[in-house]
C-alpha cells in the first residue's frame, strides 16, 4: 500500500509531482531564512539546496511526462490500475 501516492488502495492519495511541488516549495521556504547567512555552513548547505532543487524539478518533469503518456494511452486515472498488476 502507498502511503502518499494514489493507489486502489489509497485512491486519495496525490500524484507524485504534487509531493515533489510541495518539496520543492519547502525546501525555497527554508533557503529564504537563509540566504543572508554568510557563514560558510550556510553557504554550504544553500548550494546543496539548489542542487537538490534542480533535481527535484528534473523528476516534477519525469513525473508529469508519465501522467501525460498515462493520460494519453489509457485515458484519465480512476479505478483500476491503468499498467502494471491489480
Amino acid at each position: 500500500m502507498t502511503h502518499f501516492l494514489t493507489s486502489d488502495e489509497n485512491p486519495e492519495g496525490y500524484k507524485l509531482e504534487e509531493i515533489l511541488r510541495v518539496l520543492r516549495k519547502d525546501i525555497l521556504d527554508r533557503c529564504q531564512k537563509i540566504v543572508s547567512d554568510t557563514r560558510p555552513e550556510a553557504e554550504q548547505v544553500i548550494a546543496n539546496n539548489m542542487t537538490i532543487l534542480t533535481l527535484l524539478t528534473e523528476a516534477i518533469h519525469l513525473a508529469e511526462d508519465s501522467t501525460h503518456v498515462l493520460d494519453k494511452a489509457f485515458g484519465p486515472s480512476g479505478g483500476r490500475p491503468r499498467i502494471g498488476e491489480e
